[in-house]
């Protein structure tokens, strides 16, 4: 074989490497982008919540993912969503009444006809819903399933296995 056509069957060789390797970098970013909006928040002091009915639709729909900010119950205002603790779930719903004497909150849920019939004590307040990305809470939900985590691993393992192969085909194809 002259030079020309080992430089050509070289080229020619390189495709397939280069190709498992860009699948392979392709499937291991897709996990961490799905990963990101799940973890930094946290380090910006922001608790995450998944939003699991519709009792403040359309404003925050079921689906959504909330970002909490932790806040001083006694300096929350009229108008504001809160997340509180209630009977073991976290609860979101809009500050109707803070009566800073007794140090508790009326609530109500926007899609609700009626106030909430218990109050919120202010040991129960988690904080000031700031923002909230609708979607992304089933999203979440799904991903920290235990069949989730599993998928998540196996999209790990087959981006590993891409670049193993990558690597793999440039040895042979030298």
């Amino acid at each position: 074989m002259n030079r020309t056509e080992h430089n050509n069957t070289s080229r020619g060789g390189s495709i397939l490497p280069a190709l498992c390797r860009i699948i392979g970098t392709a499937l291991l970013l897709g996990v961490i982008i799905l990963l990101i909006p799940m973890s930094t928040p946290r380090l910006f002091g922001y608790d995450m919540y998944n939003v699991v009915s519709g009792s403040m639709e359309p404003a925050i729909p079921a689906g959504s993912m909330i970002f909490v900010q932790s806040a001083e119950a006694k300096e929350l205002t009229e108008g504001e969503v809160i997340a509180f603790y209630s009977g073991g779930s976290v609860v979101v719903h809009r500050i109707t009444n803070n009566n800073t004497v007794e140090g508790k909150i009326s609530t109500k849920g926007d899609a609700n006809a009626e106030e909430d019939f218990t109050t919120v004590l202010y040991k129960e307040v988690i904080g000031v819903v700031k923002y909230h990305v609708p979607y992304l809470g089933d999203i979440s939900g799904n991903l920290t399933s235990s069949f989730g985590k599993v998928y998540l691993l196996a999209l790990i393992i087959l981006g590993l296995l891409f670049h193993l192969l990558a690597a793999r085909l440039r040895t042979l194809l030298i």
